[in-house]
This record gives C-alpha cells, sequence and structure tokens, in this order.
C-alpha cells in the first residue's frame, strides 16, 4: 500500500514511517522542512502542490499528522493555524476523493476536547471523557482548527463516501510541558500514563492499525491514551486523594517512586478513556503506566520519551 504522510519530519512522523515499513507500506513523506524521513518539501496548504503530487504517484492511502500545533500559538498568527490546519486538510481531503483514495486518517487532538471550566477543574470530581464527551468548546485557535478539520473529515466520508478514521491523541510530545513545572519532566510524563499520556510508539502504530482497518469502518473517531487503570466510579477520589486511588491499584508505587525522587500526582482533574479503539479495531497499547513502575523496578530507562531540548521542525506555516 502506497501511503502519503504528512508532517513526516515531526516527533510523530518520524516514529510513523519506520513503522509502517516494518508493516510492510510504502510510505512517501511530506513535509515543510526536510528531513530523513521526508521525500517531498511542501506545504499541505499549497492546493497546487498537493495536487501534483496526487497526480504523480498512486496513492492508496493518507495519514494526515501534519498541523501547526498548540506550541505554534506563540509563534504565528491565527490566520496561519486556519491555512495549514483547516484548508490544508480540505485540499488533501479533496485530492483523495478525486484520485480515488480510499483511506484517509487524520490525526487530531483531545486538547480539543479541554474548554476552560475543564482545564480551571472547576469540578469537584474529575472528568471521564470518552467519544461521546460534550459539547466540544475549544478553548484555543488549534483546537477550533483541529475541531473544523474533523468535521471537513466526517463530511468528505458522508457525501463522498471516503473511509475515514480521526485520532484525537492525547499527550506524546518529548518536551517540557509549558505550562506545568512544579515536577521534572519524567516524572510528570509517567504520571500522565495513568489518564492523559501515551507513547509516540503507541500513537504511530495506532495510525497503522487505523490506516489497515479503516476501510472496514466507514468513518470511526477514537482517542488514543494509554488505558488508564482507574474505572469510572474513581472520578471523586481522584478529585481529592488521587495518590490512595493509585496506591491502591500499585503499592509498590510509592517506593519505587521515592526512590527515583519523584512524586504521585495529588489530585487529577481528569481521565481520558482511550479504549475504544481497541474494542473497534482490535487495537493493543503496549506501554502503559505499570510498565513506567517495571523500568523503575528493573532500574532501565522509563518507556516515555523525555527529550527537553526537542523544538518542532516546522519553521515556515506555508
Amino acid at each position: 500500500m502506497k501511503v502519503l504522510v504528512t508532517g513526516s519530519s515531526g516527533w510523530l512522523g518520524r516514529h510513523l514511517l519506520p513503522i509502517l515499513r516494518e508493516a510492510g507500506q510504502e510510505p512517501l513523506g511530506l513535509d515543510v522542512v526536510g528531513s530523513a524521513w521526508t521525500d517531498v518539501i511542501a506545504s499541505v496548504a499549497d492546493r497546487a502542490a498537493i495536487d501534483d503530487l496526487f497526480t504523480q504517484h498512486r496513492f492508496d492511502g493518507v495519514i494526515h499528522a501534519g498541523a501547526l500545533h498548540k506550541p505554534d500559538i506563540a509563534r504565528y498568527p491565527q490566520q496561519a493555524f486556519v491555512d495549514v490546519n483547516v484548508t490544508g486538510t480540505l485540499n488533501l481531503l479533496d485530492a483523495a476523493c478525486r484520485h480515488g483514495v480510499q483511506r484517509f486518517i487524520f490525526t487530531s487532538t483531545t486538547s480539543l476536547m479541554i474548554n476552560q471550566r475543564i482545564r480551571n477543574e472547576q469540578w469537584d470530581a474529575a472528568i471521564w471523557l470518552d467519544e461521546t464527551s460534550g459539547p466540544i468548546e475549544p478553548r484555543n485557535i488549534y483546537g477550533v482548527t483541529k475541531l473544523a478539520a474533523e468535521a471537513l473529515c466526517r463530511q468528505h466520508h458522508i457525501e463522498r463516501g471516503l473511509s475515514v478514521v480521526v485520532l484525537r491523541t492525547a499527550r506524546f510530545f518529548p518536551e517540557e510541558d509549558d505550562t506545568l513545572a512544579d515536577l521534572p519532566g519524567p516524572n510528570l510524563k509517567a504520571n500522565e500514563l495513568l489518564n492523559r499520556r501515551a507513547t509516540v510508539r503507541d500513537m504511530a502504530r495506532a495510525h497503522v492499525t487505523a490506516l489497515e482497518r479503516v476501510s472496514e469502518r466507514g468513518f470511526g473517531l477514537y482517542i488514543v491514551s494509554a488505558p488508564t487503570p482507574f474505572a469510572r466510579s474513581d472520578t471523586l477520589a481522584l478529585k481529592t486523594d488521587a495518590r490512595a486511588v493509585i496506591l491502591d491499584r500499585f503499592p509498590e508505587a510509592d517506593a519505587l517512586y521515592t526512590g527515583a525522587g519523584w512524586s504521585l500526582p495529588k489530585s487529577l482533574g481528569r481521565v481520558y478513556d482511550g479504549t475504544l479503539i481497541e474494542r473497534d479495531l482490535g487495537f493493543r497499547y503496549e506501554t502503559r503506566f505499570s510498565d513506567v513502575l517495571a523500568a523503575l523496578r528493573d532500574g532501565r530507562p522509563s518507556p516515555v520519551a523525555h527529550d527537553p531540548s526537542y523544538t518542532s521542525p516546522i519553521v515556515h506555516p506555508g
């Protein structure tokens, strides 16, 4: 299967291309900057360039992972987000339909599900978030444009018969958090595997599974976040004393975290449920919180990548 992968120079793209090849696919990487994973340098916002690309290659599928992201809010105007995240997605969808491409995977984000009230944790219990949660009220231009792009994907399935899977990815970036600084990065990322993160490898694997199964679904929307050890019945306790709930599930976590100089979260305000993709598509996550504890126990590196020097390779919005 020949697959166009946008955002190939990014954090997800550089992990996705090798996994696609391992699965026997033929990926072609597209990005606005060059890298070892990129074959074509162009912007998805350039309709003529996209049309030429689809004319030159007989793609069987598209994985659209390229976008301007939340850190880019400080670097680019809102119009750039519309150009890349909305118009760029429309360009790819239209080209896919006109050229008979049967499979389209769109990388979205759980960030668009977090309105200001959820962000401020205004409730007495943690918020349980799954694919039925709503209303969706994005709090910034990143979320607004991603939600609009999701709607375009659904429209092209309904009106033009394109098979589409939308993946709302939880956190998987390697760099430091730009809003939370009370814990060291590796500690924070380990904690997030409990409720709002997956490894970049699992993110890439989820895209490959979606590509392989999209024709069976017609249209699907899935959260991708490592399976939480919690249940909906835990939400009140998670908000008031998350540490106690965690130690009830993982008694060894206290000693392992103490030995690493880490801290468990005292309170959790939201939990992403990433299990529907397992039930619908047969996807299986490789890494969850218990694997972090196993790595601490065995003296191995954490399975969650942390790179405080990482910055997005996108230097021009198109």
